[in-house]
């Protein structure tokens, strides 16, 4: 699929309502038969010793769940940052995606899996999209698709990230930060 976005940014826009409002979506996967991805942006009042007690003390900071997205929210996924590997040659417990990033297996002994890792999140729900629904989206203007930096999917500040990524555009997309939710004052 030669128009693919997976391993890049959705960022949202206004159309693609309140499900997805200011969020920030990793794209983990998209071909002709759908997407799938998780909501970097969306930190939950729950620490992952809630769920995931063995895998607490290696989460990177703050600590807590994140919510993935309005899909399979009773599945959790532990997504990595494995530098210096790539995807033929992932570390133990994990299957790496694209450019360092992966998804860990959350069944694995954690003292296995964490020597190798240098970013780790785990959400609950993720992200999906139809065969042909993304693109449909992408086309209608709900999500502007933009790079990723590596930092982005373990932000030290992921509330803030839909408007710092947005602020790094060299384009008119930086200017989409001032919006306001009362157009009339925009």
């Amino acid at each position: 699929m030669d128009d693919s976005v997976t391993g890049q940014l959705l960022v949202a826009t206004p159309l693609t309502g309140d499900v997805f409002r200011r969020t920030v979506v990793l794209v983990l996967h998209h071909d002709e038969d759908g997407a799938h991805g998780l909501v970097l942006n969306r930190p939950l009042d729950a620490t992952v010793d809630v769920v995931l007690p063995e895998w607490q003390e290696f989460v990177t900071a703050p600590g807590v769940l994140f919510q993935g997205g309005p899909v399979g929210t009773d599945t959790a996924m532990g997504l990595v940052s494995v530098p210096g590997h790539d995807v033929t040659d992932p570390p133990l417990g994990t299957s790496l995606l694209f450019g360092g990033i992966g998804l860990v297996d959350l069944d694995a002994p954690a003292p296995l899996v964490v020597p190798e890792i240098a970013g780790f999140r785990i959400f609950v729900g993720y992200s999906g999209w139809s065969a042909g629904q993304l693109d449909s989206e992408i086309a209608q203007g709900a999500w502007y698709v933009v790079d990723r930096e590596p930092r982005d999917p373990f932000s030290e500040h992921p509330e803030g990230l839909w408007r710092e990524v947005l602020l790094r555009q060299r384009n008119s997309l930086s200017f989409v930060t001032t919006a306001t939710d009362h157009p009339e004052l925009n």
